[in-house]
């Protein structure tokens, strides 16, 4: 079906061409997490809205404000993108979440607010297309937050198609990653919305676009489509071949409809989330020939 966006790809959904979509959202939740691993320096932040439909979960990480505005959320990374103290202290409304229960799944696609969009159509499209059919089924195991974060980062890395020495430009800067590139000889250019440092004490840039010159491959989060950013960077990896990496929470059913056509590799990481539990979890790689 070879769809061009994310819009495009919703509205491929809702003409029908996946089949009947006139399905539910049973369940609707926010999580909102605070996590500062052992031996970091720093603490983070995570609000992630989620929709279920049928037996698979959707979700969009948020920043407090965006769904009640209809805004997009900060570009930082996933699991920890945040530093604290700079996110308010109000989360994503009881209203905007309780509205989604009950909810048809062609209802939420058309909802003004990109968040509610983003995680109806993940889960969506989970449902049809599970993960654990599709792609390479990666367990990530018992450990404390740090020993998870940093197994699942090498996962991830270990997706990219480039040697030591290239640069790579981070969206979504999870200390984690950052670290594995160190350890592969990879320098880097860290990006997010927020800004400021590493662990490291690197600067961070706000600027992805601008950045994208000056790097030979991209490993971006999933949260750059529940900000509307992804289409830069994929219209990018499509104009110029550099290869394109996403590590998603959100929108993880999502992105695999890009694989092959501007995103090169996908580690995919549907709810339960691996920050949520100190036991076993899972993530699903995608190569390209996982199509």
């Amino acid at each position: 079906m070879n769809p061009q966006s994310v819009a495009d790809l919703t509205d491929q959904v809702l003409s029908g061409r996946f089949g009947r979509h006139g399905v539910e959202v049973s369940v609707a939740f926010l999580t909102q997490q605070g996590v500062r691993h052992a031996r970091r320096a720093r603490s983070y932040r995570n609000h992630v809205l989620s929709l279920r439909v049928e037996d698979a979960v959707g979700s969009c990480a948020v920043e407090s404000g965006p769904v009640e505005s209809g805004a997009g959320e900060s570009g930082a990374g996933e699991s920890g993108p945040m530093e604290s103290g700079t996110v308010e202290s109000d989360t994503v409304s009881e209203e905007v979440v309780l509205g989604c229960v009950g909810a048809p799944v062609a209802e939420l696609l058309r909802s003004p607010l990109l968040p509610v969009r983003v995680a109806a159509l993940d889960a969506y499209l989970q449902w049809l297309r599970p993960h654990r059919r599709h792609a390479e089924e990666v367990l990530i195991g018992r450990g404390n937050s740090l020993q998870k974060s940093l197994h699942r980062a090498k996962s991830v890395v270990d997706l990219l198609p480039v040697e030591a020495g290239r640069r790579v430009l981070v969206i979504g800067v999870v200390n984690s990653l950052l670290h594995h590139l160190r350890e592969r000889g990879n320098s880097y250019i860290a990006c997010d919305y927020k800004g400021g440092e590493t662990e490291w004490g690197e600067p961070v840039t706000t600027d992805a676009v601008a950045a994208l010159a000056d790097c030979d491959a991209v490993l971006a989060s999933g949260m750059v489509v529940g900000n509307d950013t992804f289409q830069p960077l994929l219209d990018h990896a499509r104009a110029t071949g550099k290869p394109l990496v996403m590590f998603a929470q959100s929108a993880s059913g999502i992105l695999p409809h890009f694989l092959g056509r501007g995103v090169t590799a996908i580690s995919a990481e549907p709810y339960p989330f691996f920050w949520l539990d100190g036991g076993p979890s899972a993530i699903y790689r995608y190569h390209p020939e996982a199509r």
